[in-house]
């Protein structure tokens, strides 16, 4: 067969031999570019692969909030914890830590405290609702609450709720607690050595608001998407976990944090800025300190509010003021 081959070739004209070169050069050109298409095809391979695997996010998400803590912040966030318990024991007006609540006599719905700060509590009522509102917006565009579906209905709908609470409800039987029932959501029931023992008005709008929050969720839920959002970020800074009921109440108490020091900013004294930011959360400067399932230790509550906050953080420790605009020395 080789014999046969090469007579073949041999009888080839000089017209067929430059037909025949042309022919493999066109062929070496395309083995040139297949070859070119075949490495460009494996190196975009990996990216089409991974687009089409990628899952959606499950959640709100917000590109510009940090994810980690350094240990210089983590440090700051224990000095500022300590600002605030040292706050507390010096101010006039400090709040009793919830351990020392705990501990007191029922205190009866006519006694002299209990009727002061009931009357403290209606009376800042409507502050903390308006407070709340622009709070929870604010947490929602941080979030990225509005990009889920059917979220912004659920977010106008909570406003309302919140806008509807009109009664303070004293109660000596519930002691040391503040609640809410959503069968009755235009009341908010505080136990009587609770309003005792929150004296200043910055410690009442927090709590105020804190259950303000549990009213916008209301009886479907609504806000569970945001709160654990929240959570999950207070999670990731601080390794701590929280989880179902937990994300709630520390959204509360986020929202209580956020409206108070709205309100320090509102209603500008001569006190020190770091006390009056400290008693937004001061009766949780506990000696005990115990959670629950539902609730983080107070001291950890404290811990993960800073962490999310840490403007709030360097305020308490520098006692300077970072949302008041400098004035100019022109």
């Amino acid at each position: 067969m080789r014999t046969m081959q090469i007579q073949r070739f041999g009888s080839l004209t000089p017209c067929s031999i430059e037909t025949l070169m042309r022919l493999l050069r066109s062929l070496n050109r395309l083995i040139i570019s297949a070859a070119l298409i075949l490495v460009i095809g494996l190196s975009i391979a990996p990216f089409e692969a991974d687009a089409q695997t990628k899952r959606p996010r499950s959640g709100p998400q917000s590109s510009h909030l940090r994810s980690t803590m350094t240990p210089e912040e983590r440090e700051l966030v224990e000095l500022a914890i300590a600002v605030v318990c040292l706050e507390r024991k010096k101010d006039p007006l400090g709040s009793v830590p919830i351990d020392e609540m705990q501990g007191r006599p029922s205190l009866p719905v006519r006694s002299p405290e209990a009727i002061a700060g009931a009357e403290r509590a209606q009376r800042l009522l409507p502050v903390a609702k308006n407070l709340v509102s622009t709070s929870l917006r604010q947490l929602a565009s941080r979030y990225a609450f509005g990009e889920i579906r059917g979220a912004n209905a659920k977010l106008s709908q909570a406003l309302v709720r919140v806008q509807a609470v009109r009664k303070i409800k004293p109660d000596m039987d519930s002691r040391d607690n503040a609640s809410v029932y959503l069968r009755n959501p235009h009341t908010i029931t505080f136990g009587t050595i609770f309003l005792a023992g929150l004296p200043s008005d910055e410690g009442m709008i927090s709590v105020l608001a804190h259950e303000l929050m549990h009213i916008a969720d209301g009886d479907n839920d609504s806000l569970q998407v945001l709160f654990r959002a929240i959570a999950n970020r207070a999670a990731t800074l601080t390794a701590l976990t929280i989880r179902g009921q937990k994300a709630e109440e520390l959204t509360c108490d986020l929202v209580g944090v956020m409206a108070a020091r709205s309100f320090v900013s509102a209603s500008p004294s001569y006190e020190p800025l770091p006390r009056r930011i400290a008693r937004s959360v001061a009766h949780n400067c506990v000696e005990d300190d115990e959670g629950d399932e539902d609730h983080l230790s107070p001291r950890s509550t404290i811990r993960a509010l800073l962490a999310l906050d840490p403007s709030l953080t360097r305020e308490l420790v520098s006692g300077r003021d970072e949302r008041s605009p400098r004035k100019s020395n022109r």
